[in-house]
């Protein structure tokens, strides 16, 4: 406890982070839940670009909110070239976001060294994201393009006594824009590197006053950055149709209500990945000349589908409650292939489906007093995902087929209280109980054939069933939050804050009951304890705006998955560990500089420390738990983030021309817990630049957009499956190479 609160000092005085945003007014019209309601409309001269929130369930200066959040407006984004929400962590401290093995649509999400990889259905993840306030529970699909985004915004530490699911890691929320009583349009359209073509459309059509209707539609088309030199095929191209839909109905002055509904299809090839050795005797192993091309012959087929549809409505009560209703039901499917071999042989190939459904009700009641404001709610969700894949060993003859499926009702009651002591010390009370109940369901069979008979070779012979088992649990926990700000004047605010993160447990959909029985058991659920000081404050006549924030983080029962080869094991065997403790500590910074009409930077800088304390596996052999803790990283978990921009603005034709080159930095990454010399990703550099005009009555705008401008290749993802019969497999994915794109977009 000494070690902690000392700790908690130096981040106190030190440099912590600092959440940055733009000089500009927000105006989120729906309360946003412990986070920043970022750029929107205009400059306010007389405000000297102070950002208002609604943090606190009513309007404040972001300076108020006791919170590490950064937010970015669609407006920024769009004008910074950015294709999807990948992008965020190149200017987010802390924050990984990276595509998946597999298709261009399936998520992984880092904060904090907390999340989850394994994109596997069944496992839930550590960061939650959320459309339009309704949760998104699977990874597929959740790469979400940005098209008819108002803001993103990125919450970190724990989060659930506002509202929703509750995340440990942290919360991404994407907000799309409301429809508003005028007639309205926009169209886009993009071209550039490897034949990228893009066409976005969005409309707004008043019926009455009180009704609108409108919707949005995107199609994304690119060749890919390599190719199947086997098939033919591109390699890491991009096939997107993406459809928004929505009515805003407006009764009265108390009363909203939007309906919405959303579909996106990804036909985009498979991403194979490339091999990074040959096995040292077949050519057939051999390595490619490009990163982005590939030699696996599994098959070229993807499909990702990804829908929903919300009901949101609000009333207000009286001049101090307001109600809130959220209803969703979202669901999805996915039909994919993964060649870990990457070769035309199916020495390691994995054929899968996945499928998923969830409802989501929530329920709120916003208090909104002169000293007191705050939130109480209800939240349930009811959802099932599942699916199945073959591991077919080609050199063996034998394919195993692993199916199941998870289960999940989750109750929740949350409430947060914001009072105000006095005129300058602010206390905040938050508390969340959440239950959530887990069945489990998994098949895993060995097969003689190439492929089972759930992908098409109905000739396979069953064999051995290695796990088959169906298993209820019940998962609950108390999380409380509670923060101290003291708030002097308009343009400082020191916080400290403490809140609990909690993620349930489950099952492991590839767990080998004959190698690891204790499989059917299921894993516990993994707890944080995370404290959180804090500085926000605008200086030099509110021409500096500056974030800090440093943090402390006591990780228990990590859920960690470990998939090692093993031909006893039927193939690959996995383990998912609750990994003992780790301790996560590190400083955070966001800083924007505001000197002039025509000029602004930007600074953000973040560094971790991560470091498992206790870490239990059965791996080693035997029967007794082995304590790895030195021997073990944290994944996707760079110690130092550092990202800056500048942007210089001058009239030009009569118009407004802008300029903005901008620069991150990632250090050296371990892509899983188990360091890999080949594998990992050393610290590198990433250039941007883009450059845009926007004409006299900003109806039409010209953009430039040049992404990776120095060409750095750089791993996201990687797989390492030793030994003759797996082809020796150690591959990887790579982010994307330089690319220049041209956007004309035309407002009406």
């Amino acid at each position: 406890m000494t070690k902690r609160i000392a700790l908690l000092h130096l981040l106190a005085a030190g440099a912590a982070p600092f959440a940055l945003a733009t000089p500009r007014i927000a105006s989120a019209q729906v309360p946003a839940a412990k986070t920043v309601a970022t750029p929107a409309e205009a400059t306010d001269a007389d405000n000297k670009g102070e950002i208002v929130v609604t943090a606190r369930r009513r309007e404040e200066s972001l300076i108020s909110v006791p919170i590490s959040v950064t937010a970015i407006s669609g407006d920024a984004l769009g004008k910074q070239g950015a294709v999807d929400i990948t992008t965020l962590q190149d200017r987010t401290p802390n924050l990984t976001l990276q595509i998946a093995r597999g298709s261009n649509s399936t998520l992984i999400a880092f904060i904090r060294g907390v999340g989850q990889q394994d994109p596997l259905w069944g496992f839930e993840p550590g960061v939650g994201l959320y459309v339009d306030d309704v949760y998104v529970a699977r990874p597929q699909g959740a790469v979400l393009d940005i098209f008819d985004v108002q803001r993103v915004e990125v919450l970190r530490g724990p989060q659930g006594t506002l509202y929703g699911r509750n995340t440990i890691g942290g919360a991404i929320k994407y907000v799309t824009k409301k429809l508003g009583h005028e007639f309205e349009g926009d169209v886009k359209g993009s071209y550039g590197s490897y034949n990228q073509r893009d066409l976005i459309g969005k409309v707004t059509v008043p019926v009455t006053d009180t009704l609108s209707v409108g919707g949005a539609v995107a199609y994304y088309k690119r060749d890919g950055y390599g190719k199947n030199l086997t098939t033919g095929k591109d390699q890491y191209d991009k096939d997107v149709l993406a459809l928004r839909l929505a009515a805003e109905f407006t009764p009265s002055d108390t009363m909203f209500f939007r309906l919405a509904g959303d579909r996106t299809v990804d036909t985009s090839n498979p991403r194979h990945g490339t091999r990074l050795v040959g096995n040292g005797v077949d050519p057939v192993y051999a390595t490619t000349a490009s990163v982005y091309d590939t030699r696996a012959g599994a098959g070229d087929h993807n499909r990702v589908v990804s829908e929903g549809v919300s009901l949101t409505g609000e009333i207000k009560l009286n001049d101090t409650l307001t109600f809130k209703t959220i209803s969703a039901y979202r669901k999805g499917h996915t039909d994919t292939i993964i060649d870990f071999d990457n070769t035309a042989l199916p020495t390691l190939d994995i054929p899968a489906y996945y499928r998923d459904h969830q409802y989501t009700q929530e329920l709120q009641l916003l208090y909104q007093g002169e000293r007191l404001q705050g939130v109480a709610g209800l939240y349930y969700l009811n959802g099932v995902s599942a699916g199945a894949f073959d591991t077919v060993l080609g050199l063996l003859n034998t394919t195993i087929l692993t199916s199941g499926s998870v289960k999940t009702k989750s109750y929740a009651a949350f409430t947060d209280l914001s009072y105000d002591l006095t005129d300058t010390f602010k206390l905040s009370l938050g508390a969340r109980y959440t239950r959530d109940d887990k069945t489990g369901t998994v098949l895993r069979q060995n097969y003689t054939g190439i492929r089972s008979p759930v992908f098409g070779n109905a000739s396979a012979i069953p064999g051995l069933v290695r796990t088959n088992y169906t298993n209820s649990r019940t998962f609950d926990q108390f999380t409380p939050r509670v923060s101290l700000s003291y708030q002097p004047n308009r343009d400082l605010n020191v916080y400290a804050s403490y809140s609990k993160g909690f993620k349930s447990g489950g099952f492991d959909m590839r767990g080998d009951a004959l190698f690891t029985p204790t499989t059917v058991n299921g894993y516990k659920p993994e707890t944080v304890d995370a404290y959180e000081v804090g500085m926000k404050g605008a200086f030099i006549d509110r021409t500096l705006f500056l974030n800090l924030a440093g943090y402390y983080s006591n990780y228990k029962n990590q859920q960690v998955t470990i998939q090692v080869p093993n031909v006893l094991a039927g193939g690959i065997a996995s383990f998912v560990d609750n990994a003992g403790k780790a301790e996560i500590y590190g400083l955070e910074m966001e800083a924007r500089a505001v000197p002039s009409r025509d000029f602004q930077a930007t600074l953000s800088v973040g560094y971790t420390h991560a470091k498992y304390k206790k870490y239990l596996t059965f791996i080693a052999g035997g029967t007794t738990p082995v304590d790895v803790a030195s021997q073990r990283v944290f994944q996707n978990t760079p110690k130092w983030t550092v990202a800056a921009s500048a942007t210089w603005s001058t009239d030009l034709a009569g118009g407004r021309f802008s300029v903005t080159p901008a620069v991150s930095m990632r250090s050296d990454v371990s892509l899983f817990e188990i360091p890999s010399p080949v594998l990992d990703q050393d610290g590198y550099f990433l250039v941007d630049t883009s450059a845009n005009w926007v004409a006299p009555g900003e109806r039409w705008s010209l953009g430039v957009h040049a992404r990776n401008l120095t060409n750095k290749r750089y791993r996201v993802g990687g797989y390492n499956f030793p030994g003759a019969a797996f082809g020796n497999s150690l591959i990887g994915y790579y982010g994307p190479p330089r690319t220049v794109t041209g956007t004309v977009e035309f407002k009406f």
